[in-house]
């Protein structure tokens, strides 16, 4: 059963919330960057990038970065840039974006369901990460930036939701990206005690995004009790902020793939090699986007194809291998253009389906890429099967939205 508990967050003073959160850091280039810390003295982004104000660089990742981090953040606190909430609270978060609206519940997940499996994942991990986020926690000891998580739609969970939206939010902004944000604090005992009872009901929740996240804060907390033989488990370190999302809120979006040469095959002799996997049919110069699961798009000199692979290598008996990214790589991106380890390999690029097909026709026409490849979104049920059955999805599969921004709500893990 889930453990997903309300917490005291620090969060921006209201009159600076439109200011103060900022969207992951690496979702800005340089120059936005410049310019955000350059014309924004309140943004998140400078607890961040804590050299911009003293010019003194530091290495990234370093304990003396880390170290003005963390000075950076408690220096907002004590300017009243952020306060602390004085009750345990969730807090319900609302994101408007391009017709779509998201409602969801910012809570702390617990570290034992992310050893028990009550939390589901369905992306390896890497190591090296794991432990540079884990040693980042340990000295910053503050989660900013939640963990995407999805459950089985509840109607209890949505009937309190639904009562506490139609009041008057704590946040109502809007962002640059004309993003519409709404959050609501909720602290009253009773309704508090609704919330996190009825999770406790919940057998399963999903990471849609932020594996590393989890398991970073999982090595932390794993790691303090060893220091600490008389823990209790209610340490701050045993959780780890969320965002929780019933899974009908959520939208995936597919994540598509870029490659910069064929292989020193022609246009001609590559196309040819694939007939022998897929059915391909000329879309001429119109954008032409996946229609259904195991149909794919291809652009290339200028023109679009659809890609409909053949029933014979199509295996839906297994969870990973049936996804049209794992069939795309098993018989065309390995064997024929020679791109083996999707993490590693230069040749490939990755682009995620918000930014539409239009896109991938740009990066191929404008950029230095010869073929592009569109994907049909991953379905819910599949990612859910995938995560219950164990296995692990290849990488960047997925673009799951919303993205929250990071300094809305913190968690601090010396509470």
């Amino acid at each position: 059963m889930a453990t997903i508990i309300p917490f005291k967050g620090f969060r921006p003073a209201k009159d600076k919330v439109h200011l103060v959160a900022s969207r992951a850091v690496d979702g800005y280039n340089h120059i936005e960057l410049h310019e955000k810390l350059v014309g924004n003295p309140y943004t998140f982004l400078h607890i961040i990038n804590p050299d911009f104000s003293d010019r003194k660089k530091t290495k990234p990742g370093s304990l003396e970065r880390l170290i003005k981090i963390k000075a950076k953040y408690l220096q907002f606190v004590k300017e009243e840039i952020f306060f602390q909430d004085t009750l345990p609270s969730y807090y319900i978060y609302q994101q408007k974006k391009e017709g779509n609206i998201y409602t969801g519940i910012i809570g702390c997940s617990s570290i034992d369901d992310y050893f028990n499996g009550v939390i589901k994942i369905h992306e390896e991990t890497i190591t090296e990460r794991e432990e540079k986020l884990m040693h980042y926690l340990n000295v910053c000891e503050f989660n900013a930036e939640p963990v995407l998580f999805s459950y089985p739609n509840d109607e209890v969970i949505d009937n309190i939701t639904s009562q506490i939206i139609i009041t008057v939010p704590e946040y109502d902004f809007s962002t640059t990206d004309k993003v519409h944000h709404k959050l609501w604090a909720v602290s009253n005992k009773n309704v508090v005690e609704q919330i996190r009872n009825r999770f406790s009901e919940i057998n399963s929740i999903y990471i849609a995004d932020g594996h590393h996240r989890s398991a970073s804060s999982a090595l932390l907390g794993k790691s303090r009790r060893e220091n600490e033989p008389n823990f209790t488990g209610k340490e701050p370190y045993n959780f780890y902020l969320g965002v929780f999302f019933p899974e009908t809120q959520l939208k995936i979006f597919d994540f598509n793939r870029v490659v910069k040469d064929l292989n020193d095959l022609t246009t001609e002799t590559f196309i040819q090699k694939l007939k022998d996997k897929f059915i391909i049919s000329p879309k001429g110069t119109e954008v032409y986007k996946p229609t259904n699961k195991h149909n794919l798009s291809m652009y290339i000199d200028g023109n679009w194809y659809s890609l409909d692979i053949k029933k014979e290598i199509i295996h839906n008996e297994q969870p990973v291998g049936s996804l049209d990214a794992s069939i795309l790589t098993e018989h065309i991106l390995s064997p024929v253009l020679n791109i083996h380890d999707l993490k590693t390999d230069k040749r490939i690029g990755f682009v995620s389906g918000i930014k539409g097909m239009n896109e991938l026709k740009n990066q191929v026409d404008n950029w230095d890429f010869k073929v592009a490849f569109g994907l049909y979104p991953v379905e819910m049920e599949q990612l859910k099967h995938i995560a219950d059955t164990n296995n692990s999805m290849p990488p960047k599969t997925t673009w799951v939205e919303p993205k929250m921004r990071s300094g809305l709500v913190i968690y601090n893990l010396t509470e």
